[in-house]
């Protein structure tokens, strides 16, 4: 017999039921990231075609330049969720600060989104995969329009958190906490399906991803870590293989698939680490654990991790747990190291 075609919206409502709280508005946000991202899958899949590659001379927050494609999907979702009237504000990588929708139709909305437009942007003029992460987060405010409190919340407290990877083929992958599921976009219907269903990351892998060309200023402990994938110290049959495609998405998608480890740690050049907390650790850090996976900063859990600021950042290291947690271990000689002070700044910033 045929397998009956499972579709986003049909699966989203269907699972309305999880959530003792729901009206709807989830379901229906969930429901618009996805309209966003399959016009966002046309331009990137013809992005050689018209004027949407190469950068801008514009850089954003970050000091970043910013390519054309990051405006588009920006632009995209940032349209989507102001014309719809489920979410009441959006963070994005591309803004300084948040954007509030105090209209008729959005101010008593119950969710915030944190995004990141474009992650990977800059590999799209070599054709390599590139994504979408977002975040999902009740809103804190009571009365009156969004604050950044609204998203200086705890990972812990994400209603919803996902990805879309736009590659050889497109998926949405996204949790509200009850397991992780894949859908892939069906370009004959223009329809995400169910491809995926219950995403389990093995406890162990064969692969890790990291960027080799600054391991010269990890700490020790990356170090031992990383001699111990490339099995210096012969505990293993073979080494690990080292796959860093520069794309989160992509390479936390493989991984999740295929087990493995995602490290992002921190650096000479970034002490604090690259990757932002609030939509991009702590939406990635959801979907690992909600796989079975580990997603740690080094000491602590990533989602235990309170952001300060809105574009604060902080190293990560994430994948299948066992790898996580071999990788726990050999970070104790950067800590054994440490005074009780720096140690106890540690917990304080990480809620702990």
């Amino acid at each position: 017999m045929k397998k009956k075609v499972i579709t986003l919206d049909e699966f989203i409502i269907r699972r309305q039921a999880d959530f003792s709280y729901a009206s709807g508005e989830l379901s229906a946000l969930l429901r618009d990231l996805g309209f966003a991202a399959k016009i966002i899958n046309r331009e990137v899949n013809k992005a050689g075609l018209v004027d949407i590659l190469g950068t801008t001379e514009n850089e954003n927050v970050h000091g970043e330049t910013v390519k054309k494609l990051d405006i588009f999907a920006n632009d995209q979702f940032m349209d989507s969720f102001r014309s719809s009237k489920h979410c009441a504000a959006v963070a994005s990588e591309e803004l300084e600060d948040i954007v509030v929708f105090d209209d008729d139709r959005s101010k008593n909305a119950k969710y915030v989104v944190a995004i990141d437009p474009l992650d990977g942007s800059s590999n799209i003029d070599v054709n390599v995969s590139v994504g979408t992460i977002f975040s999902i987060y009740r809103r804190i405010t009571e009365n009156g329009p969004c604050t950044i409190d609204d998203f200086l919340q705890k990972g812990s407290e994400q209603v919803a958190a996902g990805y879309i990877i736009y590659g050889s083929s497109t998926m949405l992958v996204y949790t509200t906490g009850h397991g992780v599921n894949g859908f892939t976009l069906d370009p004959s219907i223009g329809e995400f399906c169910l491809s995926h269903p219950n995403i389990t990351t093995p406890d162990d892998g064969e692969i890790y991803s990291i960027n080799h060309g600054y391991r010269w200023n990890f700490s020790d402990g990356v170090k031992k870590y990383i001699d111990h994938c490339i099995n210096s110290d012969r505990s293993r049959p073979k080494p690990y293989s080292m796959r860093y495609i520069g794309s989160m998405v992509a390479d936390i998608h493989r991984n999740l698939i295929k087990g493995g480890i995602f490290m992002y740690p921190t650096s000479n050049d970034s002490p604090n680490g690259k990757l932002r907390i609030l939509y991009e650790s702590n939406p990635m850090a959801f979907i690992v654990e909600q796989a079975g996976g580990k997603a740690i900063t080094g000491l602590y859990r990533i989602l235990n991790y309170k952001p300060e600021s809105l574009h604060q950042r902080c190293p990560v290291f994430m994948g299948s747990k066992n790898m996580v947690e071999k990788l726990r271990e050999c970070l104790e000689i950067d800590y054994a190291e440490m005074s009780e002070d720096q140690l106890a700044q540690i917990k304080s910033s990480q809620g702990v």
